[in-house]
């Protein structure tokens, strides 16, 4: 077995570490490498390791090659150099001396890991700590300043060596509310106002916020400070006409639109994306009577005690001509202490949300269909074939007037027939691309009659069928059929799991839970359950365990069917404890589902 392990390793192991392998000479020449080594660097027969690494005439200025000649150990290198493609690179390359029976070195083994992408990460995360808008420093347990970035050391002066309280306060010993501290003691992060000095001398007001960068088994190491500069804030508090102008510009140049009335109903904020939503021409105002033709009613309604009067994620707007703008709308009454200014409207266009969602969604559909597409000549290969071996074990049995071998035929080609059958409808399923015809339905119904329906099917088959529903009273816009249908399949597939336990005490449960304005069906089996490389492939086109039995289509229809809910599939399985499916529906996405239903069965004349 060893030699076998020797050979194997001796053939395959360059092309399957996942590094770029090479191995040099004295001479610096490439006498063997990887795939991985062709992939990234190119052709290197016949070539130097300089002309390969770096694309260059000459020897690299400090290569380490003939320091593992010499030295016969191991060395790591950090280099820079140029891909097949002649773009700039990083590696690590570790050099590693291969050795004869004597101890001399004969070659290197150079293994080189890309770190292009860490290289730059690193560099604008450096770019990023030093510009960012903030004073950002590091500080040990002795709260002494590791690092700080530009704007905290042309603020406070030069840190290396120095405590934060000396640098930041210009004080001999540590503060007594420190934040620092606290996140030393506990990990967690704390707020806290300060007023510090600068390195002239002049007082500085900022907010600090203080987080653990690094922990290990005896605390917290190190703490990261970022502080914000309140200075100008509180001046600009003190100048209203500046803080006036600042909140006019971003009404105006708001992406959403913005319409405020006063407590006497006259508009006084109609801002420029709010004209450009409603297709507005006029340079008057609206007036409180054309508000009431363009908002929805609920705008019109009392506030909450917090003064909320509506937040709707979609809604529908009419512009002067009467066309409809869908909209994402809140209102709020404005307060000045007791009493009442007015009230304000932010709407945001969805126009664009919603065709983008739409082109996202058929963009789906279509890659779906075209994936399975690709597949099905594969499987519809394998049907044929088993429908010819069947054809041949009739046509001779018949030629020999053998009755045993024409029935093993005919059974061979009823099995293959049956299989066909599934397969296309389980195609056809699949490909039908449409909105769901979505009703009011509800989901514990649903469940219920698929548990009344199965569970003596279940039983005949040592498996107990449960529902464990939660309570609801709303009913819920959904596709009965498609629910029914994903249900249903999710049932099937864990009936057949509970089923092979050894102890003939399988169980499945169906659980409705509703929550956070979710829908959520749980399907949970004791069944066998699947390991991490079974559940990766469940919802790939034609992949399934049940062998001739299955046609691969079955959570590859369900998973389609929720994503036309706007929902999605989830699964957890423990491998030889079971498995369970959820179903997630979020309500306000069905809502909008539902909508865009009604409007497709007006212009159809009712249906799609």
């Amino acid at each position: 077995m060893k030699n076998e392990i020797k050979e194997l390793l001796a053939n395959q192991f360059y092309d399957v570490v996942p590094f770029n392998v090479a191995i040099i000479d004295k001479n610096f020449n490439i006498v063997h490498a990887n795939n991985y080594f062709r992939q990234y660097f190119g052709d290197w027969e016949g070539k130097k390791c300089y002309e390969v690494y770096k694309k260059s005439p000459f020897q690299c200025y400090q290569c380490k090659v003939h320091e593992v000649f010499s030295e016969g150990i191991a060395k790591v290198s950090n280099e820079s150099g140029l891909d097949k493609n002649d773009k700039i690179c990083h590696y690590i390359v570790h050099l590693a001396p291969l050795k004869d029976s004597t101890g001399k070195v004969k070659y290197i083994v150079e293994m080189s890991t890309d770190v292009t992408e860490t290289t730059r990460y690193q560099r604008e995360y450096d770019i990023l700590f030093e510009n960012v808008p903030s004073y950002v420093s590091i500080i040990n347990r002795d709260f002494k300043i590791v690092r700080a970035n530009k704007r905290f050391r042309d603020t406070f002066g030069e840190v290396k060596g120095k405590f934060c309280y000396e640098v930041c306060k210009k004080r001999n010993k540590k503060c007594i509310k420190c934040p620092a501290s606290l996140t030393f003691k506990d990990g967690r992060d704390h707020l806290s106002s300060e007023v510090g000095l600068t390195y002239t001398g002049e007082e500085t007001r900022y907010v600090v916020n203080t987080s653990a960068l690094s922990v290990n088994e005896k605390g917290v190491q190190l703490v990261i400070e970022i502080a914000t500069d309140i200075t100008e804030i509180i001046e600009l508090q003190e100048t209203l006409r500046k803080s006036h102008d600042f909140y006019a510009t971003l009404i105006e140049n708001s992406e959403d639109g913005i319409i405020a009335t006063n407590e006497r109903n006259k508009t006084i904020v109609f801002n420029n994306s709010a004209k450009k939503i409603l297709a507005w021409d006029g340079n008057k105002k609206p007036v409180y009577n054309r508000l009431k033709d363009t908002f929805p009613k609920e705008y019109f309604n009392k506030p909450n005690k917090k003064g909320v009067i509506t937040k709707m994620e979609e809604t529908i707007l009419h512009t002067p001509n009467n066309k409809e703008i869908p909209v994402r709308f809140s209102a709020i009454e404005l307060r000045s202490k007791s009493d009442v200014l007015g009230r304000v409207a932010f709407f945001q266009d969805l126009r664009k949300i919603k065709e983008l969602e739409k082109q996202k969604l058929d963009a789906e559909r279509l890659g779906a269909v075209g994936q399975t597409v690709a597949g099905l000549a594969h499987t519809i290969k394998n049907v044929l074939m088993g429908l010819e071996g069947g054809m041949y074990i009739v046509d001779t049995g018949l030629r020999q007037g053998n009755a045993s071998r024409i029935v093993e035929g005919w059974e061979i080609l009823r099995r293959n027939f049956y299989k066909t059958t599934d397969l296309v409808k389980g195609f056809l399923s699949f490909a039908k691309g449409r909105l769901p015809e979505l009703v009011p339905t509800d989901p514990n119904k649903i469940v219920t009659d698929i548990v009344e329906l199965y569970k003596d099917s279940a039983k005949a088959q040592n498996v107990e069928l449960n529902a464990k529903l939660g309570t609801s009273k709303t009913l819920y816009p959904l596709d009965p059929e498609g629910i029914e249908s994903c249900i249903t399949n999710l049932v099937s597939n864990a009936i057949d799991a509970a089923m092979m336990r050894e102890d003939k005490a399988g169980k499945v449960e169906i659980r409705t839970n509703f929550k956070h304005s979710t829908l959520v069906i749980e399907v949970a089996d004791n069944g066998c359950g699947m390991d991490s490389e079974v559940i990766q492939n469940i919802f790939t086109t034609f992949f399934t365990t049940k062998g001739n039995k299955g046609t691969g289509l079955g959570l590859l229809t369900t998973n389609k069917i929720i994503k036309e809910h706007g929902g999605s599939l989830e699964v957890e399985s423990d491998l030889g404890k079971g498995s369970t499916f959820r179903i997630i529906l979020p309500l306000e996405r069905l809502k909008e589902i539902y909508n865009e239903y009604k409007k497709s069965s007006k212009k159809t004349g009712g249906s799609l």
